[in-house]
């Protein structure tokens, strides 16, 4: 009987292993003809990724090292936090910062708008494949893979809301720090003054680049649309904007102007 039981328990344990093996060689068959039907559309993602992330780690790298307007704002707004401890109203230093939320407000309140756009095209995407599918260097698609942009196309809107929000909230931060900051009569050292001022200058710039990377995710959000005509399309437009947004970070004349005034506020 003991036997029995043991021939029993290993032809189950075989029938078991069958089974998993069976279901392994499966999925690895569905994942193979997954990425052979759509292997173009998933190497546009992917460059799609290599565009956006790697030229934001690359701007904010660079940053450090090189002339950028980042960099070159940086010192301007050091110069503007020493001369506002030098005077006790800072009314207009307060509505500069307003001005500044307020841009950062609109373009998040234009995002959760186009985020609620997107999600109502996924109702309707018969009628947007139809639209496309006349226009000139349109490529046939499905319905699956034009729910699949969208989606995406959300995923990155939804990431540049986060960017505008946390630029939103650090602009706060800098309006407690004026308030706090120390006025003319109080006696603190030249030393304790740059520190401060140090560290208002950084939390407008963390807010800046919070802001800016916000923009850069409008720019690719642009060459996604072009995704939905052409797939090679969208990876050229995707390259084009990292062009674009280089040449304005790194070789355009408002760079070479503020260069211009930061070594005149150096040398005086």
């Amino acid at each position: 009987m003991l036997c029995n039981y043991a021939r029993h328990y290993s032809n189950l344990t075989q029938l078991c292993l069958q089974r998993l093996t069976q279901g392994k060689l499966m999925s690895t068959d569905l994942m193979v003809s997954f990425i052979n039907t759509h292997w173009l559309n998933l190497s546009a993602a992917i460059w799609f990724l290599v565009c956006f992330k790697g030229y934001i780690w690359y701007a904010s790298s660079k940053s450090y090292g090189s002339l950028s307007l980042a960099s070159i704002l940086h010192i301007h707004r050091l110069q503007w936090m020493l001369r506002i401890l030098d005077r006790e109203i800072r009314v207009a230093d307060n509505t500069a910062i307003a001005n500044l939320e307020r841009s950062v407000a609109f373009f998040a309140s234009t995002t959760m708008l186009i985020i609620a756009g997107l999600i109502t095209v996924l109702g309707s995407t018969d009628r947007a494949i139809a639209l496309v599918d006349h226009l000139p260097l349109s490529t046939p698609t499905t319905n699956t893979e034009w729910e699949i942009k969208i989606i995406l196309l959300i995923f990155v809107m939804v990431y540049a809301f986060f960017k505008f929000t946390w630029s939103l909230r650090q602009y706060g931060f800098v309006t407690i720090m004026f308030g706090s900051a120390p006025v003319p009569n109080e006696e603190i050292s030249e030393q304790e003054k740059g520190k401060l001022a140090e560290k208002m200058a950084s939390m407008i710039s963390m807010a800046a680049n919070n802001f800016n990377i916000g923009l850069r995710t409008y720019y690719f959000s642009i060459s996604m649309l072009t995704w939905f005509l052409n797939t090679w399309l969208f990876m050229l437009t995707a390259s084009m904007i990292v062009f674009i947004l280089y040449r304005r970070e790194f070789k355009s004349s408002t760079l070479r102007i503020l260069t211009l005034e930061s070594t005149l506020i150096k040398a005086s």
